[in-house]
């Protein structure tokens, strides 16, 4: 955590920065209010003591201006010649709290952890923010609407859920979204592709392992499902997922415990388990390659996202959040689409779904002109 003092009396500065650092916190000054903005302009810092009474820019022009600058920054305003108005003046202007000299030991800890704690938190749901909206399920479609209206329905309950679909359909960020708006939403949401885990990894990737329970394992290990305890786990591709990997599935679902490989102990488990697949498990039953008592075990709740051929209609909403993705994410200038380039795109077929349109927007975006045409499109997708 990172403080930052602002004082024009050195004493006052040098007694903070060393209250500060004695409870481990990083600490830096200012003796002004104007190097202090710039201060906090070219560095993050977690909370901001700053004097009310300085020469030149005083303290609640500095709080007026970092504010209006958006800096998100808890400050905490310190005076030895304020009243209760100026107290009330620098709440109003967004000051995170007032403090009056001769300054209280224990009311500036109580107030510093409550400032860095606030600080945490903004972090958080940015993170949070960054989580959802990047991820943000596009498209009006009657198809995908359904999907959205089982989203909200199921993601409060602790259900299991199967997602069904084709390759680049999405089913990913169905997952996502359903752990977002769960009630584990904050706690671990642990990602498992069944199909890219070698059949001989598979169980100590699952379950965990003990030291020494083979020539590799030289310190214990945590298996995705522990790691998910309390939490959430996707298991995504479990279609590809081995038959004896299938059953300690299963007796994790069924009694919520699990052991590591090489382990002699049960350890408990509380996860809450969404699968997908994008084959039919009920042909794959049939042929003997996936468990039925598995299957009812993870179909709970089946969610079926629709191919991108079946919701045309939102291929144009697509195409202008892919341009705004791409030049956010590489600082480019915004590109538009021609409308008779849209509707060619609309026109074809896309068999990869949206990941596929996600790569052919990014394509035009670089090799087509402003506005893109239809010629372009003619150029590099057909």
């Amino acid at each position: 955590m990172k403080i930052l003092i602002v004082d024009d009396e050195r004493a006052i500065r040098n007694s903070l920065k060393e209250i500060f650092e004695m409870e481990g916190y990083e600490v830096e000054t200012a003796e002004n209010g104007a190097s202090a903005c710039e201060m906090a302009e070219k560095e993050k810092y977690d909370a901001i003591f700053c004097d009310i009474k300085m020469p030149g820019m005083d303290g609640i022009e500095v709080l007026t201006k970092l504010i209006s600058d958006g800096v998100e920054t808890p400050i905490i305003m310190i005076s030895g010649h304020a009243d209760i108005t100026t107290a009330v003046e620098c709440i109003k202007k967004g000051a995170f709290d007032f403090i009056e000299k001769p300054l209280d030991l224990n009311r500036i800890l109580i107030t510093i952890k409550n400032a860095t704690d606030k600080a945490s938190l903004v972090k958080e749901t940015k993170i949070l923010k960054k989580k959802v909206y990047g991820k943000e399920m596009i498209g009006e479609a009657p198809a995908i609407a359904h999907v959205k209206d089982m989203i909200a329905k199921v993601a409060p309950t602790d259900a299991s859920v199967l997602i069904t679909g084709p390759n680049g359909s999405g089913k990913e960020l169905v997952a996502n979204s359903i752990y977002q708006l769960s009630d584990r939403s904050m706690m671990p949401y642990v990602e498992v592709n069944c199909a890219a885990i070698p059949p001989e990894l598979i169980d100590s990737e699952l379950f965990g392992h003990k030291k020494g329970s083979f020539t590799s394992a030289i310190r214990d290990h945590k298996g995705k499902f522990e790691q998910a305890d309390g939490g959430t786990i996707f298991l995504d591709e479990i279609g590809d997922m081995s038959l004896a990997a299938q059953a300690k599935v299963l007796r994790v679902l069924q009694e919520k415990k699990l052991t590591p490989v090489g382990g002699d102990k049960d350890i408990q488990v509380n996860v809450r388990v969404i699968s997908a697949t994008n084959k039919n498990l009920q042909e794959e039953i049939a042929k003997g390659r996936f468990r039925e008592d598995l299957y009812h075990r993870l179909s709970v709740i089946v969610v079926k996202v629709p191919s991108l051929d079946e919701r045309k209609e939102d291929i144009p909403l697509l195409i202008d959040h892919f341009i705004g993705r791409y030049c956010s994410e590489n600082g480019k200038p915004l590109k538009s689409f021609s409308k008779e380039a849209v509707n060619l795109l609309v026109e074809k077929s896309w068999p990869g779904n949206i990941r596929e349109l996600s790569n052919v927007v990014e394509r035009l975006l670089i090799l087509g002109g402003d506005p893109v045409s239809e010629q372009d499109v003619k150029d590099y997708v057909y």
